[in-house]
């Protein structure tokens, strides 16, 4: 793949003018678009103002946020939806206030962009005390190098145009956050040349990818009662139509892990459920780990993918599929490409016993039955807007008991659930929804944040309502960190209450709504479901309630904590 070249200029008579020779920042601006980069996400800082007016006078739209790590989890989201986000902002209280969402980026193969402005190269001579420095002028660059896979710093002409590609390439390649810092005399510096980037081509290794296949068609011969366990990379890779053709082709059904969650429509008949380990329902998880070849496919397998640790998958029975690595069975093959692995596989027409289906669990048994006056419960207001979920909507939990109650909503399209499944950063859910919202306008967000987290990063409703997105926010509100006093109990877990629904005044837009019983819950959603901006939901539960899968979960993790 070239480099994207650009549109030419015309002058009056229609006539091809020179191209006007790039900057460094006008080349970066140039080859975000080339990746599909329509938005970016920051807030503003002195270091960083002369890039931020190239940005205001380009196509991409700058989206301001309340507060740095706020458009952190904003560009997070929309990498997860678009491909590729952009963080901007300025130097080091800007940038180190980045860290824990692109930590959480890292983690989960989010391909963020971070783009720091910093003191000129001008202005270091003699080691100068300049504001929001911290011990020298390479410390937050150091920092980034922990939680990116790639970073670059733009200081030098002769090659800042080749360092930009090489770092966008990076993301885009291994699905991780990259860092890009640029001394702001260096954002209208025109650089000798301006090349023409080609974007390395990775290729599977045949002879690798040929015996790779051979074996798992082999494995899946002998099989009676395969399984794919479907993780976070076919989202990221985009690979969900490689594995429904694969699935489709073999019959072989499909279950998820948390962080892969609607991975496919969870409506399509292959599709099972999740797979959590002990802390998963036990249909699915004696239906997943009574299989004879398992398939796991673009999963990490992390803690909470494993149910704290208490899947049981036989190495000796599992061909294991992902970026990083292809092992099958006791035997690894290098430099076999995902995408490959599963096209391939699907060529080979691999012929396996069909395994009846599971039927899927159901929150509930038949259709949502509303009890108007009984006390509004985690698992009644799930189960109601289940009854309400569409192909046009995002669901965006934060963690704890937002986190483990949405995993039994039943999503009906690829890509329309969002939570941070493995680093479990609390406040992601608002701020993500921006993100979310951002990336698909056309489409409803919904999240679903505990009053603990929403207290952390709830203000970026404000930035929702300031776009006039149509967001529903629903709070659940339980007086404190809910997950935690299951875990542990102690007075640490309380919170201050806060009059969640009237919020939306102070913002200035939307509306809020309280609710304490179900059919209080019931009203009020279906005002939210068709008003066109954001809706405010605050959630009464008691302190004593919790979902299923909550439940599980504390009885194993409690015994480590």
């Amino acid at each position: 793949m070239t480099l994207a070249r650009p549109v030419p200029v015309h002058d009056q008579t229609g006539q091809n003018l020179p191209e006007k020779p790039l900057s460094i920042g006008d080349y970066l601006i140039r080859r975000l678009q080339d990746y599909g980069v329509r938005d970016c996400f920051g807030i503003p800082g002195d270091y960083v103002l002369g890039f931020y007016s190239m940005l205001e006078n380009s196509p991409i739209r700058v989206i301001g946020c309340c507060k740095e790590d706020h458009a952190g989890f904003a560009a997070d989201a929309y990498a997860r939806v678009n491909g590729l986000g952009v963080v901007c902002v300025t130097y080091c209280v800007g940038g180190l206030s980045l860290t824990n969402s692109v930590a959480g980026a890292y983690a989960e193969k989010s391909p963020v962009v971070v783009i720091s402005g910093a003191p000129g190269l001008s202005e270091r001579p003699n080691n100068p005390l300049l504001h929001h420095k911290v011990r020298d002028f390479r410390t937050q660059f150091e920092v980034f190098e922990k939680i990116c896979c790639a970073c670059a710093e733009l200081n030098d002409p002769h090659t800042a145009c080749r360092e930009i590609d090489r770092v966008l390439d990076a993301a885009v390649r291994f699905k991780r956050p990259v860092y890009i810092e640029l001394p702001r005399d260096m954002v209208k510096v025109i650089p000798p040349q301006s090349p023409v980037y080609r974007l390395p081509d990775p290729v599977s290794n045949a002879d690798a990818l040929a015996e790779a296949v051979a074996e798992a068609k082999r494995l899946l011969a002998e099989a009676k009662k395969p399984i794919i366990i479907a993780g976070v990379e076919i989202h990221r890779f985009g690979l969900h139509d490689q594995l429904l053709a694969l699935a489709e082709a073999t019959k072989i059904p499909i279950a998820a892990t948390i962080l892969g969650k609607s991975v496919v429509s969870e409506k399509h008949p292959l599709y099972v459920g999740l797979y959590e380990g002990a802390m998963g329902l036990d249909e699915v998880t004696h239906y997943v780990e009574e299989s004879d070849c398992t398939l796991l496919l673009g999963a990490f397998m992390t803690d909470i993918n494993l149910g704290i640790n208490t899947a049981n998958l036989d190495p000796g029975k599992c061909i294991y599929a992902t970026s990083e690595q292809l092992r099958i069975r006791h035997h690894h093959f290098h430099d076999v490409l995902l995408g490959d692995f599963l096209s391939e596989l699907t060529a080979a027409k691999p012929q396996t016993a069909v395994r009846p289906v599971l039927k899927k669990p159901k929150i509930a048994a038949g259709p949502f039955v509303l009890k108007p006056d009984a006390p509004l419960t985690i698992a009644r207001l799930i189960a109601r807007l289940d009854e309400a979920l569409d192909s046009e909507t995002i669901v965006v939990s934060d963690v704890g008991d937002s986190l483990f109650s949405t995993t039994e909503l039943t999503m009906h399209g690829k890509t329309e659930y969002i939570g941070p499944a493995y680093y479990t950063s609390m406040g992601f859910a608002v701020p993500a929804s921006l993100g979310a919202a951002v990336a698909r306008p056309q489409e409803r967000t919904v999240a679903v944040v505990g009053d603990g987290a929403f207290q952390m990063t709830g203000q970026e409703l404000s930035t929702l309502i300031r776009h006039k997105f149509h967001h529903i926010c629903i709070v659940l509100d339980n007086k404190g960190y809910g997950t935690e006093r299951f875990l542990h109990p102690g007075d640490f877990n309380e919170i201050n209450p806060w009059q969640y629904h009237k919020l939306p005044e102070v913002y200035g837009g939307g509306k809020g709504y309280e609710v304490r019983t179900e059919g209080e819950f019931d009203a009020a959603l279906t005002k939210a479901w068709t008003d066109p901006t954001v809706s405010l939901i605050q959630a009464h539960l008691s302190v004593t309630d919790k979902s299923q899968a909550l439940g599980r979960l504390a009885e194993r993790l409690s015994k480590k904590v």
